[in-house]
């Protein structure tokens, strides 16, 4: 494909996430032809469960659970924080690609993972045969302040003993100076919007967006959050194929539970 061709030549995009998310979402941004500019506008922090968090995690050290379970590439964070190990008799189970990424780069093998025709919550449940065989399995699940507890509803319908943790809270984090002035002139002229939580931050920390830049919410209730929020969008790319393209680009490369916070 030229340059010419690529639907997303000429964009210069604000992608707000870092690490595996943001790169995986960059790789296939530039793919079709944009620049992309990585600024984290999210971060996490500690827990209100900080105790119960760090007793799960020295009980995961020792091995006292079977399974454990993600749903963000946050939580390899989270143990690297805390200089947590996952045992090696304890099984990994995870959804998204992000996450089972993150967690393969930091030296874990991940045991159970979502088809990907249906790489969710749900599916997860779905293909893992062992929660089914009737033995009572120790699950440890940690997730984030927003997920909901899908995984762990679904175990404990299923008679497992399961220790749910909150691991983190996601929080807002001001761009750089530089990144303000940036999108504020329109030398940025894309801004991704992956999660509400990023909606929020783009409509507290951009309040006057060009009418020349495209906000591409991923997802109905991203949108809807986003706006709700005060986030504006502009009526000229309500949907426009530079939209659509880099709607489309970010989904390819990113599955749905990826996008959460």
């Amino acid at each position: 494909m030229s340059p010419e061709s690529k639907p997303l030549t000429g964009l210069r995009v604000l992608v707000p996430r870092g690490g595996i998310w943001g790169d995986l979402v960059a790789t296939a941004l530039r793919e079709q032809g944009a620049n992309t500019v990585i600024a984290p506008m999210v971060d996490f922090a500690h827990t209100e469960e900080e105790e119960r968090l760090v007793e799960a995690l020295r009980r995961l050290e020792d091995g006292y659970y079977d399974w454990m379970t993600a749903t963000s590439a946050t939580v390899v964070d989270v143990l690297a924080h805390h200089e947590a190990k996952i045992h090696e008799r304890t099984r990994v189970a995870v959804v998204g690609e992000a996450t089972e990424q993150a967690f393969i780069e930091a030296g874990y093998q991940v045991s159970r993972t979502p088809d990907e025709e249906n790489n969710t919550t749900e599916g997860l449940l779905q293909v893992w045969p062992e929660i089914d065989e009737g033995t009572v399995l120790k699950v440890l699940t940690l997730r984030s302040d927003v997920a909901k507890p899908v995984l762990t509803s679904g175990l404990i319908d299923r008679g497992h003993d399961v220790t749910q943790v909150v691991a983190f809270r996601t929080i807002g984090v001001p761009v750089s100076a530089h990144i303000r002035e940036d999108v504020e002139s329109g030398r940025i002229n894309a801004l991704l919007v992956a999660s509400a939580r990023i909606g929020r931050e783009v409509a507290a920390q951009f309040p006057n967006l060009p009418e020349s830049t495209i906000v591409a919410c991923v997802g109905p209730h991203t949108h809807e959050e986003a706006v709700a929020a005060g986030l504006k969008h502009s009526p000229m790319h309500a949907d426009s194929s530079a939209k659509r393209a880099l709607i489309e680009t970010v989904e390819s490369a990113i599955d749905q539970s990826d996008m959460l916070d």
